[in-house]
């Protein structure tokens, strides 16, 4: 009887810790905490630092081989829009639509905002 219980106590161990891994369906990384910190003290996330702090999210998030999260394109893509790259903020803005078509209404009017705001740099 002893050992009918320690086996089902190994097995019961074995099932909890498999699924004790990281099973998140997006990478995540700084940028919850970035667009928080941005709101609440927005002296200490300034645009570089979000943009520098974001392309580390991304190198992160290809090595580790996850998704990256909805919505980490585009606020790259406004952070890089504020810097007057508008290139690259395109560039982010079609990413986050390819990815997330969902969000095509959203970025649509990202994008023609960032055209028409284009030319008064």
């Amino acid at each position: 009887m002893t050992i009918r219980t320690s086996l089902f106590a190994l097995l019961v161990s074995t099932l909890l810790l498999s699924s004790c891994g990281d099973k998140r369906l997006y990478y995540w990384g700084k940028y919850e905490s970035i667009v928080r910190q941005s709101y609440t003290e927005p002296d200490e996330m300034d645009v570089s630092t979000q943009i520098s702090e974001l392309e580390i999210d991304l190198i992160d998030a290809k090595d580790s081989g996850k998704k990256i999260a909805p919505g980490f394109y585009a606020h790259l893509g406004m952070m890089y829009a504020k810097q007057g790259d508008i290139v690259s903020a395109e560039e982010m803005f079609l990413q986050e639509k390819a990815l997330f078509p969902e969000s095509s209404v959203l970025i649509d009017g990202m994008l023609n905002r960032v055209k028409k705001n284009q030319g008064k740099q």
